[in-house]
């Protein structure tokens, strides 16, 4: 796999933008609009590509209206476990523009499959997917990536909002190690970090100013590092 384990929020951006807005026809209008939302399955609800190649027209849409709740079967799900995971924003509007594409299906549009090739009975399959990540992926970004770096994005995204248990659960984990790797450092976390320090430091100097102390001196805190601090 990759070197790359997660994405940062630009770069996610940019390939959800390239996946969405490269075509120029409605047959390829159609297949953007069911890549944009394969690859919002994965970046938003954290779902394994296996996963999303076997999912049924019935675990997403009620009564032709996207769920509110994304259910995994258990006989879909890697280890044979059932979650349920709730659906974003992005994520809703993203299935509510590839309904019609389900619709035009020849056999019922209820137990199709949502990603289908040819008339709804076959399912894409995970090299299709992966194929078309990486391909997406080499144009917006520069590099292939693997489906699974949505889901570790997904992952670590989460990991800087809950507690880890949460993390566990809406991934489908049995065990918190399988969770543990999610919760290294990425691009984001470090610019967040830096931004943080630029933040205090911005507080430090206003009320240096205030009460006219020398610079780098704020409430009898020196924040100039001298050669001792850092030896």
């Amino acid at each position: 796999m990759e070197s790359v384990k997660t994405l940062t929020t630009e770069d996610a951006d940019l390939l959800l933008h390239h996946i969405y807005r490269n075509h120029n026809t409605i047959t390829t209008k159609a297949k953007c609009v069911r890549n944009h939302t394969i690859a919002l399955l994965m970046l938003d609800a954290g779902l394994r590509v296996g996963e999303v190649v076997h999912l049924r027209t019935f675990d997403l849409y009620f009564n032709t209206e996207p769920v509110t709740s994304i259910t995994i079967r258990a006989a879909i799900a890697k280890n044979n476990r059932e979650r349920t995971i709730p659906v974003s924003l992005r994520l809703s509007e993203a299935l509510k523009m590839h309904y019609p594409n389900i619709e035009c299906v020849f056999v019922k549009p209820e137990t199709s499959y949502v990603f289908h090739c040819r008339d709804g009975r076959f399912p894409l399959t995970t090299r299709q997917v992966e194929r078309i990540i990486r391909a997406a992926a080499m144009k917006a970004l520069g590099r292939p990536i693997h489906p699974h770096v949505l889901r570790h994005t997904f992952a670590s995204r989460l990991m800087r909002k809950t507690n880890i248990r949460v993390v566990q659960e809406l991934l489908g984990h049995k065990n918190l190690t399988s969770t543990q790797i999610y919760t290294h450092p990425n691009g984001d976390d470090m610019r967040e970090a830096i931004n943080a320090l630029d933040e205090r430091d911005e507080i430090y100097k206003e009320n240096g100013r205030s009460q006219n102390l020398p610079p780098g001196v704020t409430n009898g805190l020196n924040t100039r590092s001298t050669d001792r601090d850092v030896r």
